[in-house]
């Protein structure tokens, strides 16, 4: 296998059913078994999820609610995706553990970079809620952290186009995708990957960035398997 600790970015987005239902069960066991898939071969796996099926603390302001308010609603609806995600899992046999940004012992526990090492290497699942515990940070920018935090080889970011491309995909017919591509290229064309916080993050540490379609069945193992899928973003 090509990586052996990763760190998954998954939006919450993708939960959300498709009549405006806040989980689709059917997704949510998708991605479990793409999960377990990888796990099973000996890959160290840690998740960050986003909120963005429940609330968003970008969208505080529109209904009258402070930004620091808000980004700690959006840090909360992440832990209930978080326990979501790993309910998934648990209930096809795998082990998991949920770590808050924000203390709530009675629900996971609290982030200990050692203990989420320990986690991973006892072969356990870990999942990274409640973002990093401050407000103004993105889960993008939680998933860069993180990563750099467990040492992961790499940040998959699973989205629904199934890489990075020279406009968007799906405005733009004549698109084209990126196989690879540099940090430096990604800044200079003003390609949307990530938020530019979490994405320097990832460049100043020399940590390479695969952005695919998660929703396709079989690329999590491919690209854990070193096939190329999705569009690569590295030094260069």
């Amino acid at each position: 296998m090509k990586y052996q600790r990763i760190l998954l970015k998954l939006s919450g987005e993708a939960l959300s059913g498709p009549n405006g239902d806040i989980f689709d069960s059917v997704r949510l066991m998708q991605y479990a078994e793409e999960i377990k898939r990888v796990v099973n071969e000996g890959i160290q796996v840690a998740i960050v999820i986003g909120g963005g099926n429940i609330f968003r603390g970008s969208e505080a302001a529109a209904v009258g609610i402070e930004r620091v308010q808000g980004d700690y609603m959006g840090m909360l609806a992440t832990v209930i995706n978080g326990m979501a995600i790993q309910g998934a899992l648990e209930k096809i046999g795998l082990y998991t553990r949920l770590l808050s940004g924000i203390r709530m012992e009675q629900v996971c526990e609290p982030f200990i970079r050692r203990r989420a090492v320990r986690h991973l290497e006892k072969g356990r699942v870990v999942i990274f809620g409640a973002g990093i515990g401050n407000p103004y940070f993105t889960t993008d920018s939680t998933a860069s952290l993180r990563a750099i935090e467990i040492e992961a080889d790499v940040v998959l970011k699973g989205t629904r186009v199934d890489g990075v491309y020279t406009a968007d995909p799906e405005k733009d017919r004549t698109a084209t995708r990126y196989s690879t591509i540099s940090f430096e290229d990604v800044y200079k064309k003003g390609l949307n990957v990530m938020d530019m916080t979490a994405f320097t993050l990832c460049k100043e540490n020399d940590l390479p960035i695969i952005v695919f379609d998660m929703n396709k069945p079989g690329n999590l193992f491919k690209i854990v398997s070193g096939e190329e899928v999705g569009t690569l973003i590295t030094m260069g």
